[in-house]
């Protein structure tokens, strides 16, 4: 099926797409700010500019969506109109996402991804559990974690 805009048409609407300030994001930060968490967002001297830096906790969370970054769930399946270009950008992404998270990982900073599967969707958990998830991996000394949405069984 072809797409029904023009191709300067699907650019000007890509190009709206927010990278940074997304609505999970937002949620995210909003709650972790009302339980006394502070942080930097999007700190540029970090690779990639995570979406919230805790220099107390020596931590960085990123929030992601899963059709921008390739997740293997139910939010994520190739566009069915110019999936070549689409394989390619999201597969650009996600090596990006790689070699970003292993350049954290070599300057000693812990990492979360938070993907969007685990704050909305069919599997997801109740908000409140998943805040209560990040902020038990803030006190912790877990190096690396990864919340989704397939790896938990909504209790909804």
């Amino acid at each position: 099926m072809a797409d029904i805009f023009s191709e300067k048409k699907r650019s000007d609407i890509m190009s709206k797409v927010k990278g940074k300030d997304t609505k999970p994001e937002m949620l995210i930060r909003s709650a972790l700010h009302r339980l006394g968490y502070r942080y930097s967002l999007h700190k540029k001297g970090l690779p990639g500019k995570p979406d919230l830096y805790f220099r107390k906790y020596n931590a960085v969370i990123e929030v992601n969506g899963c059709f921008w970054h390739g997740h293997d769930c139910h939010f994520f399946s190739l566009p069915q109109t110019r999936t070549d270009l689409w394989r390619k950008k999201i597969n650009n992404n996600k090596k990006r996402d790689i070699e970003n998270l292993e350049k954290l990982k070599e300057m000693g900073l812990r990492v979360l991804l938070v993907w969007e599967c685990a704050i909305k969707g069919k599997n997801s958990y109740t908000f409140e559990d998943l805040i209560k998830e990040i902020e038990s991996w803030l006190k912790s000394d877990i190096r690396f974690k990864e919340i989704s949405g397939t790896d938990h069984s909504s209790s909804k």
